[in-house]
């Protein structure tokens, strides 16, 4: 069984407080795909133009992730430019050049289509319902949004969040899109729109899991040097959906196993930190399932209490 990842193929070109790179490998699809392939098999469904460099297929191939879903078209690839802070928790996005990107209308090869695992990252709404609908076997289907569609695209997006079983949005999202400020009250709200399993990033802080009546609250791990956060995010998502597929994990009487879920963001938290050792996806060319478990221990050792 196979995990579906949808979403962006991109260059960045990034400055943070430890130097710039004018152009690197991103993309939320790509963070997702190569996270979540240290768990489970990854089919990556995006778009790229004709400059997408023979190098970055090699690496997403040498991960095992299959590519048949990523369509080649004449043009450019999405690009996208931004800075940092000194902390790194405020970022400026200087350029975002659509590309090809603009044009994405997804259709997954038939070889997909029947997997049980879909990871929806932030493109459209509509798009989003698009994909889960050529996928009559889903058994666990869930993803990511932002606030321009929160905001711009409200009704198509809570019709396309009605059908998840999980969402992953970071706490100024949730209180947008709850229109609720206490983090609790606003993840009730939602948890009602659809999603049973809602999951808060908050950065640095780490994140919190909402499921049922109960919460779960995970730390950010604590790193001696952050250079790069892009595609923390996403990686987190990756390592999250990617745990669960590995495991088999689907609902049971529309309920998903707590235990597994409290382990799958743990593991979420560790593909997250991981990104932020280096730049780019460079962490992922020397990272080993090893180092992966090893640090989910010290999660462990970290948070145990009695």
């Amino acid at each position: 069984m196979s995990l579906i990842v949808v979403g962006s193929v991109a260059y960045d070109g990034v400055e943070t407080p430890h130097g710039k790179i004018d152009r690197m490998l991103g993309g939320a699809a790509t963070y997702i795909s190569l996270a979540a392939a240290y768990f489970t098999p990854v089919k990556l469904v995006g778009i790229v133009g004709d400059d997408f460099a023979d190098e970055d297929v090699e690496l997403l191939a040498s991960r095992h992730i299959d590519l048949a879903g990523l369509e080649r078209v004449p043009g450019k690839t999405f690009f996208w430019s931004g800075v940092y802070s000194a902390d790194m928790n405020d970022r400026t996005t200087l350029r975002t050049d659509l590309n090809v990107f603009a044009d994405f209308n997804p259709k997954l090869p038939e070889t997909y289509r029947g997997e049980p695992y879909l990871l929806l990252g932030n493109i459209q709404p509509a798009l989003q319902r698009s994909v889960q609908s050529q996928m009559p076997q889903l058994k666990l289907a869930g993803g990511d949004t932002m606030n321009y569609w929160i905001h711009d695209f409200r009704e198509e997006l809570l019709e396309t969040i009605a059908a998840w079983d999980f969402l992953l949005i970071n706490d100024s999202e949730a209180r947008q899109l709850s229109g609720q400020h206490n983090l609790r009250r606003a993840a009730a709200r939602i948890q009602g729109m659809g999603p049973r399993t809602l999951v808060v990033k908050r950065g640095e802080y780490g994140a919190v899991l909402f499921h049922g009546d109960g919460h779960f609250m995970a730390p950010g791990y604590l790193l001696e040097d952050v250079f790069d956060p892009t595609g923390a995010g996403d990686c987190f998502a990756g390592g999250f959906i990617g745990y669960l597929a590995g495991r088999g994990v689907q609902p049971s009487g529309g309920n998903l196993d707590p235990a597994e879920l409290r382990r799958a963001v743990i593991y979420g938290s560790v593909m997250g930190s991981f990104c932020c050792e280096k730049f780019g996806v460079d962490r992922f060319r020397s990272l080993t399932r090893a180092e992966i478990d090893a640090r989910f221990r010290e999660f462990q050792t970290c948070t145990a209490f009695v």
